[in-house]
């Protein structure tokens, strides 16, 4: 049995590795608010927040990210407390490793696949990718 559907983010995604017909492990996903269209009371705690996709081609949480010239303490907030924040659509950007998945920049065409999106205020986001060497293919699901 599965928990409510608010203990799910309200963003998502999936990829499945369309040469191998079934779901992509381990591809690093970064996802990043681009844009507000109207300017939050108190700027969003994080805007940068990354995963890995899971066995069955998930990204099942969102971590804050940090990179690896970062110092200090990483940022303990959720994607949540992002949304919530933001009065009004925002623009958001997933950012998927397929070079590392593949094995390689010589392995693959798009060595990275951005897909910038629209979010309004309160709605759920699924975005699936089916992902090739040589193409990929995006939409909204549910």
């Amino acid at each position: 049995m599965t928990g409510p559907a608010e203990a799910k983010d309200r963003i998502t995604c999936h990829v499945l590795d369309t040469t191998l017909g079934r779901p992509a492990r381990n591809v690093r996903v970064k996802l990043e608010l681009i844009s507000t269209e109207v300017a939050p009371t108190t700027p969003p705690p994080h805007r940068v927040f990354e995963s890995q996709t899971d066995d069955d081609g998930r990204v099942r949480a969102w971590l804050p990210y940090s990179s690896a010239t970062s110092s200090g303490e990483v940022p303990v907030c959720t994607l949540e407390d992002v949304l919530g924040g933001i009065r009004g659509p925002s623009r958001w950007t997933l950012r998927f490793d397929s070079a590392a998945y593949f094995g390689g920049t010589d392995k693959t065409f798009y060595p990275e696949v951005d897909v910038t999106f629209t979010v309004r205020e309160g709605e759920r986001y699924h975005v699936p990718l089916l992902l090739a060497p040589y193409g990929y293919s995006t939409y909204r699901g549910s």
